[in-house]
């Protein structure tokens, strides 16, 4: 069976959550082989399912997640070419068997698939019309109070926040194993290793998630000096070559335990993820410890992409991330805080003696992340078809752990009759529910804590006979309602990584989880602030302005001061109109330009001047220019005034000298 395709979370909407429609559009593409090998343990004269004696295994082996690509071969330089049939499969070495032997595999898979003791026949289904018995609502009783688990009192910046799950001692550790590493690569070239210091290391940080924030195509990017860059501020925490040569040097477990355990390659004793243990034990320790999650919790896988050349690597055709690590996470429902995960090392790590006593990759999966001693009673899990399964439910039930997850139709049966849109039918086995709700196609659920149908309703848009989009209301299951709602914990927490994520491409396999718990470490630290902001009535910061802040603290550096934006003066020759008695009426002069009366004048220009519509002096005195030849003009006149007082001066000294002599 091949993998289940997961859905592309919009990094533009960080409530992009997993709904049960969008999940059976991904199974579209396999439910004609789960069709075809469930005929095969069907009776051609009635739908029921003849399941007696049959023990419950599930179908989740590993080998859904050993997908490995299928290389293409050269076509041939003969003239026949390959038949479509052939040319256009994707197979993979698992599934690339021949003729009864496929058909065989297909027939086992289906038969391990059916998980119930007894048949299901038509007469075990109901309506929604019949009355279903309330189950009685969880006991919500957590080990801790929900939520952060920090002093109510306290106030923490960002990087107090991120020392959280990144501590001084986890940072000197790091460091400590760099150096060491460092030192050993540079000897082997005859070269010298300066140490870097935890100050270093913390300005590395803030470059790293800086990085986040700021994308170029290459790092060395960030410290050129070309107009189209022009970065200023990675060059004011530290220079390239630092960085670069910290970022080769970074090693998380100590070089010489690293010897000790590749000598145990091919022993039980040999750790596969002995080189990044420090880190991850620690990460996983302080996630669980700083924040108690809601009763609303979800499981699902993550990828993170790589393809460095690693026995841990995974091919998985139908996502979007294709080569990669992959983590089963534990995380929250409604903030998406990564509670807790684990590194899927490869079908190995779950063989057992007995074949029968294997449950399955997403059985083991699902009981090692909930830990009821640690959680506590009361808890709702909401799980994807992959996990789902009567006997996890169960034993879930066991621990006090109630289950709702969505289901693969070749477990139960699927109804082959037309049903309308909106139909529901249900059957109760002990404490489970199955329930099986049309929509535009099939949706099957399982849950141990819900009712099958209480009225809800949903609205859908129908195209009429008329070709007009119409909006319906159909009856929905709670079930359904609530895997909805809750089941994007994992999707939340990867959108919001996915935002400023800090993974680049590196030379070693484990620098690529080093960085992703670096993303893990800002988003959680993150979530936390956002809680404290809000049980204290304050407004949260972005995570892109908490991930600013957080880069100049870990780098120690402060804010530029901005250039000074000190207002001018306003220049002293300002010409703004003023009445000239502060009345529009009284004390009126004539307009120097037009020369009618005007109670207006210019308060720089002491001129009188029309501002009315049908009259802007105003506007025409003011013109380049227009000033200037008036004030010729009033030169011109003062001159000529100098010039006649002048002359009559003259007139009048001649006119003295003129009289005669007494």
């Amino acid at each position: 069976m091949s993998p289940r395709k997961k859905a592309k979370v919009d990094p533009k909407n960080a409530e992009s959550k997993k709904t049960v429609n969008e999940e059976e559009h991904e199974e579209e593409s396999n439910e004609s082989e789960e069709d075809s090998s469930v005929e095969g343990s069907v009776d051609s004269s009635g739908e029921e399912l003849l399941l007696d004696d049959i023990s419950y295994e599930d179908s989740t082996s590993d080998e859904d997640w050993e997908v490995s690509p299928r290389k293409r071969k050269r076509p041939n330089l003969s003239s026949v070419s390959p038949s479509p049939a052939k040319s256009n499969r994707s197979a993979s070495p698992g599934s690339a068997k021949k003729g009864k032997g496929k058909a065989k595999d297909k027939k086992n898979t289906a038969k391990r698939s059916l998980s119930f003791s007894l048949g299901i026949s038509d007469d075990k289904w109901h309506t929604a019309d019949e009355p279903d018995i309330e189950p009685t609502p969880p006991c919500f009783r957590p080990m801790r109070n929900p939520g952060p688990q920090l002093l109510s009192s306290a106030s923490y910046s960002p990087l107090q926040f991120f020392q959280l799950f990144f501590s001084s001692s986890t940072m000197l550790k790091i460091v400590a194993n760099s150096n060491a590493y460092g030192a050993s690569v540079r000897a082997e070239r005859n070269q010298s290793w300066k140490d870097i210091s935890v100050k270093d290391f913390k300005s590395f940080l803030s470059m790293v998630i800086y990085m986040g924030l700021i994308k170029c195509f290459n790092i060395t990017d960030y410290w050129k000096k070309a107009d189209v860059y022009s970065l200023p501020y990675p060059l004011r925490v530290m220079t390239s070559r630092k960085f670069l040569n910290i970022s080769s040097a970074l090693h998380l477990s100590d070089p010489k335990e690293d010897a000790e355990n590749d000598k145990k390659k091919g022993t039980p004793e040999y750790d596969r993820l002995f080189r990044i243990k420090p880190l991850y034990d620690n990460i996983r320790e302080t996630c669980k410890t700083y924040l108690h999650p809601f009763q609303n919790i979800s499981i699902d896988e993550r990828m993170v992409a790589s393809k460095a050349r690693n026995g841990l690597k995974q091919y998985m055709k139908n996502k979007p991330t294709k080569w990669g690590y992959k983590l089963f996470v534990l995380a929250d429902s409604l903030s998406g805080y990564t509670w807790d995960f684990f590194i899927y090392e490869g079908k190995t790590t779950h063989k057992v003696s007995d074949p029968k006593q294997r449950k399955g990759v997403g059985y083991e999966t699902v009981m090692a992340l909930v830990n009821e001693k640690v959680l506590g009673n009361g808890y709702k899990l909401f799980v994807d078809n992959f996990y789902t399964s009567p006997a996890l439910f169960r034993d879930l039930l066991s621990k006090k752990i109630y289950a709702c997850g969505t289901l693969r139709a070749n477990r139960i049966g699927r109804l082959k009759a037309t049903a309308p849109r909106g139909s529901i039918r249900w059957f109760r086995d002990d404490k489970l529910l199955f329930v099986e709700w049309k929509d535009r196609r099939n949706v099957l659920m399982c849950s141990s804590f819900h009712k099958a149908f209480n009225g809800d309703k949903v609205t859908r848009k129908v195209k009429g006979d008329d070709g007009v989009w119409n909006e319906e209301q159909f009856p929905i299951p709670p079930a359904v309602l609530d895997y909805n709602k809750y089941m994007g914990g994992v999707d939340l927490s990867d959108a919001l990584i996915g935002y400023y994520t800090v993974l680049h491409k590196t030379r070693k396999w484990y620098r690529s989880f080093f960085y992703h718990f670096v993303d893990i470490a800002v988003v959680n630290a993150f979530i936390l602030h956002k809680h404290v902001a809000k049980s204290k009535n304050q407004k949260p910061m972005t995570q892109k302005e908490f991930r600013e802040a957080l880069v100049s603290e870990l780098a120690e550096t402060e804010p530029l001061p901005l250039p000074s934006q000190v207002r001018k003066d306003a220049p002293k020759n300002l010409h703004l109109p003023k009445y000239i008695s502060g009345d529009s009426t009284v004390g009126r002069r004539s307009c120097r330009v037009c020369h009618s009366k005007t109670p207006v004048k210019c308060v720089s220009c002491d001129a009188s001047l029309c501002l009315v519509s049908t009259r802007n002096c105003f506007t025409i005195w003011h013109k380049e220019g227009y000033v200037k030849e008036e004030n010729k003009k009033v030169t011109l006149k003062e001159e000529i005034k100098e010039e006649e007082v002048e002359i009559k001066v003259e007139e009048v000294e001649v006119t003295l000298d003129a009289e005669p002599e007494a």
